[in-house]
């Protein structure tokens, strides 16, 4: 029936809900922080639809929740209250942070195992309010690190008590497992050397009437320091001592290199380096008594090059000597060994340099020269040479020994020019009335009057900067003697060996450029390519060559030679200082010329640009009388250095 049904749905509703309260009594009971339960949930709608809800107000016990509740009580009063499951409630916030700042304070204060306050016990108060804090970790990790470092600490300095009481609270409060043997076999080792280093304290402290006596106790006390190196290899009192014992040696070497006894100094630091090999006291005194030895070589070498300066070489050798022993690695040594060797070969000039002397009472200056540099070489050419003359033999080897320079160019009009002025000299073309010159009519020389040093090689009005013709070996040698007297310095007509080796310059073929046609352009010489005025041509001279030029060029006009000589081959031949021999038997060996006083002819030497090709080879030689002049010789001076 329906009625029926509906009682039956509203009693099995009521049965629900009365449950309901009582699992919700029950836990109240037993879990008091839950709320009371104040009603049962709606009923579904569609029960209300069709009765009136049930609306519990209160829960009323039923007789058995009021027999269970009987129960407990009788239980609570044998047994206590029940037990909570809940977690207790954490400290508050505030409470954590006043116990770590307090514990970072007492820290930071040193007090790390105090009892009650003390690092250790306040952030470990603080970890078993909360485990998991990580600043209360951290904090007791930094203090485990500080007694650690206690502990070494002390053993370092030698205190046993103080390294065993940080060992013992390490154990103790369980700070540290893994370093605590090592530190207690660390103390044993203290508590065997503890003697042993007071013994070698008091040994350096004795006193000590002279030095033999201090080095004696230096060495006795050193023997003990070894002893506890021994014993223990890292020990730092004993290294301290140590290092005390070789300071003193420093302190020695130190003040032997300050009174320049280098020798101690050595033999000081040989003892110090035994004591503590590889220190860096060692390596620091060291590196200041070089410092010292390269100071003084350095004063030393300067004194060297002012006594070359001076122009005293052996007493710059003995300086440089000196400054060697003091620092071998001294800079600019090889420098100063340069500058000697130029001192003592070339008056302290540089081969290949240029010099251009002044005039000392009045304004002018003397001809370029070139320094040449000392050598030896082949003088004169063999039998199988083309060209080659009986003149030219026996080849010999001639030695240089000493540096001299010789002019880069001819002397040119204008040069010679001055000489005529100041010294109101007159040459031997003007005494004799003229000299020869190139006539291009008939294409041959001839004797022509009024020439003289102011023409040209046909004659006419010379420029100054062509090489001074017309001159004899009588004026030439009168120009040298005139530079000699307005610079101070010898100067003179170059040797006959001076000029070939100069020529060569280190070759040894038939011409300074090699053995067949000259290079395009190299020296002002016949060539077939070459024309007159006239258009004549020469008969003899060498092939498909021309350098511009018929008669002397101006001078510098053509590259010098590889000892920087320009025109050495070439453009004028010039007179040289020798007299004049048939060949070489007795020739000097030295470079020096080989002279007869009173002889009349001189050797001249040097292609011109009117010579054939055989007469343009290094070796060619030939001569004339001391008064002759011509339109193809000249002057190229030489200069001792």
């Amino acid at each position: 029936m329906p009625g029926s049904d509906v009682v039956n749905k509203q009693t099995a509703l009521g049965g629900a809900a009365g449950i309901a309260l009582l699992l919700f009594a029950l836990t109240w009971r037993f879990f008091p922080g839950m709320p009371a339960p104040q009603s049962v949930p709606a009923l579904p709608a569609d029960t209300a639809a069709q009765s009136r809800p049930l609306v519990v107000a209160q829960a009323q016990p039923s007789a058995a929740s009021v027999s269970a509740s009987t129960a407990e009580r009788e239980r609570a009063a044998q047994w206590g209250p029940p037990i909570s499951l809940a977690p207790p409630p954490p400290p508050a916030p505030k409470e954590i942070a006043a116990l770590l700042k307090k514990a970072d304070d007492a820290f930071a204060k040193g007090r790390l195992l105090d009892a009650k306050d003390g690092a250790l016990a306040l952030y470990r108060q603080v970890l078993e309010a909360d485990r998991r804090s990580a600043p209360a970790k951290a904090g007791v990790e930094k203090v485990r690190n500080a007694v650690l470092q206690q502990a070494s600490d002390a053993l370092d300095r030698g205190d046993e008590d103080e390294s065993a009481h940080a060992i013992a609270a390490l154990r103790d409060e369980a700070l540290d497992s893994e370093h605590v043997d090592e530190l207690q076999s660390r103390l044993k080792r203290l508590r065997q050397t503890t003697p042993l280093l007071t013994r070698a304290a008091g040994i350096l402290h004795r006193e000590a009437r002279d030095d033999t006596e201090a080095t004696k106790n230096r060495n006795e006390a050193l023997a003990v320091y070894r002893q506890v190196t021994k014993i223990d290899p890292g020990n730092k009192l004993a290294d301290q001592g140590l290092a005390q014992i070789e300071r003193s040696y420093l302190d020695r070497a130190l003040a032997a290199a300050a009174q320049d006894d280098y020798a101690g100094a050595d033999d000081a630091l040989r003892v110090a380096s035994a004591i503590r090999p590889g220190s860096q006291q060692l390596l620091d005194t060291r590196s200041q008594i070089q410092g010292i030895r390269e100071q003084r070589a350095s004063a030393v070498m300067a004194q060297a090059n002012s006594a070359l300066d001076a122009g005293n070489a052996d007493l710059a050798q003995l300086l440089a000597q000196r400054a060697l022993g003091l620092s071998p690695d001294l800079a600019g040594v090889d420098a100063f060994n340069e500058r000697l060797r130029n001192a003592r070969l070339y008056a302290s000039y540089k081969p290949g340099q240029v010099l251009n002397d002044p005039f000392v009472d009045r304004n002018g200056r003397a001809p370029a020269l070139v320094v040449i540099p000392i050598g030896s070489f082949l003088m004169g050419s063999s039998a199988t040479e083309a060209g080659h003359r009986s003149t030219e033999e026996p080849q010999h080897e001639v030695k240089i020994a000493l540096g001299y320079a010789l002019g880069r160019d001819e002397v040119s009009v204008g040069e010679f020019r001055a000489f005529v002025d100041d010294a109101k000299y007159v040459t031997d073309a003007e005494k004799l009335g003229g000299s020869t010159v190139y006539d291009e009519d008939s294409g041959r020389t001839i004797e022509r009057r009024g020439v003289s040093w102011r023409n040209d090689y046909s004659g006419a009005v010379a420029g100054d900067d062509l090489p001074v013709v017309h001159v004899s070996w009588n004026d030439a040698v009168a120009y040298a003697q005139w530079l000699s007297a307005r610079t101070g310095k010898r100067y003179r007509l170059p040797s006959e060996a001076e000029y070939e080796y100069a020529l060569r310059a280190g070759t040894t073929t038939r011409y300074w450029w090699g053995d067949g046609n000259p290079p395009p352009r190299i020296a002002n010489l016949t060539g077939d390519g070459d024309k007159s005025p006239m258009q004549r041509r020469w008969t003899n001279a060498f092939p498909r060559y021309s350098d511009g030029y018929w008669g002397p060029a101006p001078i510098g006009k053509f590259p010098p030679n590889p000892f920087g000589l320009r025109d050495i081959d070439g453009n004028v031949a010039d007179w040289i200082e020798d007299c004049w021999h048939d060949n070489y038997l007795r020739a000097p060996a030295n470079g020096r010329a080989w002279v007869n006083p009173g002889c009349q002819r001189h050797v001249v030497r040097g292609a011109s640009w009117g010579s054939a090709p055989d007469q343009a080879r290094s070796a060619f030689r030939t001569s004339l009388p001391v008064d002759a002049r011509n339109a193809q010789v000249g002057i190229r001076v030489a200069r001792d250095l």
